[in-house]
């Protein structure tokens, strides 16, 4: 029998299990997992992208004119005609664009736009322009309502970080879930605690169910360890947050998980101060993220499976302002990537 404080430390472990979420349990039990099926992977550019110093319209009078401070030289940027380029720090989106793996859509927007942020993500979110429709479900949360559900214990969509889970992807049908690392399923000094597997087995009282329940607990966080090394990220990724994430998505797709919508949240794009080394480093990181994710995928024969969809809840005024940045604006560039 376990003693009373053996007890209280294995029933804090038991309180830990549902941590490990049943999909991510029920993919570390299976051997190999399924490759198939369609996937969206979604990048939220939160605080409105600036879509004329991301796609540059340098051959344009107008962008000269209004834009004395935050010009970017025509001579650095990456060039995609006679009179458009990409900001010089998207060279990965330009190897992307090069090689048939991206596409640009420019101006997108809505209606009578709102600057507001709040207002603004929520008709984003929503593809909804009444307020009271807006508290009900996301756009991508209603497409999985209309189409046959995951296995059991998979969730329709999930959200990789630490945010809150987006309006977008609430369903009337589909779960979403959220995971920040695989390492958050760790458990450490848990074998000692509980005992072995066959000191747990055939034991009905209390404390052993205890431990029988922190025993599965830690074994499936064992197993997804394995999940993780066994589907090791690539090397091309870039040590920043967003790089992380999307390395992570593509991890839980080389395992199998059966999950067809990925979101991820990349913010700072508020610039209404400084906004010139704030927006690079947002545009390399942004731009190096998905180059390495998809060169990734295609190493891993996976590639022709996945779509990702980065957008902003709108994109910046023409006009500097007096700070050295821009203010809120309207319409902007939404940015389509894969193989398909």
């Amino acid at each position: 029998m376990l003693s009373r404080r053996s007890f209280l430390k294995s029933s804090s472990l038991l309180a830990l299990a549902p941590s490990v979420p049943t999909f991510l349990a029920q993919a570390a039990r299976a051997a190999e997992g399924k490759q198939e099926g369609r996937i969206l992977v979604v990048i939220q550019l939160s605080g409105g992208n600036d879509g004329i110093n991301t796609v540059v319209p340098f051959a344009d009078a107008g962008y000269a004119r209004a834009r004395k401070e935050l010009r970017l030289p025509q001579e650095k940027l990456l060039k995609i005609s006679d009179s458009v380029g990409l900001h010089p720090a998207m060279q990965g989106a330009a190897k992307l664009l090069e090689s048939g793996r991206l596409a640009i859509v420019q101006g997108v927007g809505y209606p009578n736009p709102s600057r507001s942020h709040d207002v603004s993500m929520a008709i984003w979110q929503t593809a909804r322009f009444d307020p009271e429709e807006q508290k009900t479900y996301g756009w991508i949360g209603r497409a999985l309502d209309t189409r046959a559900q995951p296995p059991q214990g998979t969730p329709g969509a999930m959200l990789l970080g630490n945010e809150s889970t987006p309006v977008a992807l609430r369903s009337r049908k589909s779960v979403a879930s959220a995971l920040a690392g695989l390492d958050d399923f760790a458990f450490s000094d848990v074998a000692s605690t509980i005992g072995a597997p066959q000191e747990v087995q055939g034991a009905d009282d209390v404390a052993a169910f205890v431990r029988r329940s922190a025993l599965d607990a830690y074994t499936s966080a064992e197993r997804l360890k394995e999940i993780s090394l066994r589907n090791a990220a690539g090397t091309g990724y870039a040590a920043n947050e967003l790089a992380r994430r999307l390395s992570l998505v593509a991890q839980l797709i080389k395992a199998g998980i059966e999950t067809p919508i990925y979101y991820v949240i990349q913010s700072g794009y508020d610039t209404h101060a400084a906004q010139l080394p704030t927006h690079a480093n947002l545009l390399r990181e942004l731009s190096g993220g998905l180059l390495a994710f998809f060169d990734d995928l295609k190493e891993s024969g996976l590639a022709d499976r996945v779509v990702l969809l980065a957008f902003s809840e709108f994109g910046r005024r023409v006009e500097e302002n007096g700070s050295l940045g821009t203010d809120h604006g309207t319409a902007g560039p939404v940015f389509l990537a894969g193989a398909p």
